[in-house]
């Protein structure tokens, strides 16, 4: 596991915005374990987490030209990132959308930079791929192409069928979809700790029963 990766995951038991004990997602499953980015709520952690968002980015190989943060959340992530970005030699521009059009001032749906060339969305997770979908229509209709999408966690669990809604993202728009970690680092992480090795037995069953076809050759 790549160091930012696990130090990303501490730093997310540190903050509580990851948790193991008995959760139910958003799909009405019994889960181990729970992670809501929404947590990351104060200058700290939310720097913190820009800088994790810029070491998977850079580690990626991504190739961009600027960023895109969805509405709501992804706004903030996207700003912070791209700070953290500019912090290692790489200054691009920002825009973000609103939810709905402004008649007035600078009107329109987006704000910030001219969208234009390769965008990298930046967002907290992808649950149903709606902000994706939303942020790839906006991107194109402004001519300009999609690059690839960045979130904070890849749970690798099925949707309704058997793929991931971050594969069906893959699939339907090609594009890239980066995490700073995923379920892999997150059971290297239970391995590793012995503190931390209760919940393991937990997560590998979860794992098991919702984790996608691909988990065992998936990187």
């Amino acid at each position: 596991m790549s160091d930012f990766r696990q130090q990303f995951l501490k730093f997310a038991l540190e903050q509580e915005v990851l948790k193991f004990g008995e959760f139910i997602t958003k799909a009405g499953r019994p889960s181990p374990y729970f992670f809501n980015a929404g947590l990351f709520n104060d200058g700290n952690g939310i720097l913190q987490l820009s800088r994790f968002y810029a070491d998977a980015i850079i580690a990626s190989g991504v190739e961009f030209d600027m960023l895109f943060g969805p509405a709501y959340k992804g706004i903030i992530l996207a700003a912070a990132t791209s700070m953290a970005l500019a912090e290692k030699g790489v200054n691009v521009p920002i825009a973000y959308n609103r939810k709905e059009a402004k008649d007035h001032g600078e009107g329109g749906m987006l704000v910030g930079a001219p969208v234009q060339g390769r965008v990298l969305i930046i967002d907290d997770v992808i649950s149903a791929g709606t902000s994706v979908r939303e942020s790839v229509k906006l991107i194109e209709a402004e001519g300009a192409t999609p690059a690839g999408v960045v979130i904070a966690l890849d749970r690798m669990e099925k949707g309704t069928g058997e793929t991931s809604a971050v594969q069906e993202v893959e699939q339907q728009y090609g594009l890239p979809v980066v995490s700073i970690a995923n379920l892999h680092d997150l059971l290297a992480m239970l391995a590793d700790d012995e503190t931390l090795q209760t919940y393991l037995v937990a997560v590998q069953a979860y794992r098991d029963k919702y984790g996608i076809n691909c988990f065992y050759i998936c990187s």
